[in-house]
């Protein structure tokens, strides 16, 4: 991969918000939550048609605590960056056949 500087430094940022954001965070809900719980929710009538790997932000194996949903997290913000460049490299891939190059 060829990545520049600033790739680099936005998926530190990335990892580094990513690995805080389970320490920092309040066990409060927060308003959309509260108010969501006011109300009867889908998943008390249905099951979902797949499961979460990491069901709120927690690695099973490791257990509910700050370094499961650090890890998480840093799992998931990972994953999205592979398929964001997978992505971009197939379009890419497609455009430049299409082109005729």
């Amino acid at each position: 991969m060829n990545f520049d500087r600033t790739m680099k430094v936005g998926i530190a940022i990335a990892l580094a918000i990513a690995i805080l954001a389970p320490v920092l965070a309040s066990s409060n809900p927060d308003g959309l939550e509260s108010t969501a719980s006011s109300f009867p929710s889908a998943e008390d009538k249905e099951q979902p048609a797949l499961e979460s790997p990491m069901p709120d932000y927690v690695v099973p194996a490791l257990g509910d605590g700050p370094l499961s949903g650090a890890l998480a997290i840093a799992l998931g913000t990972v994953l999205v960056l592979l398929l964001t460049i997978g992505t971009g490299r197939f379009i890419s891939a497609k455009r430049q056949k299409d082109e005729g190059h």
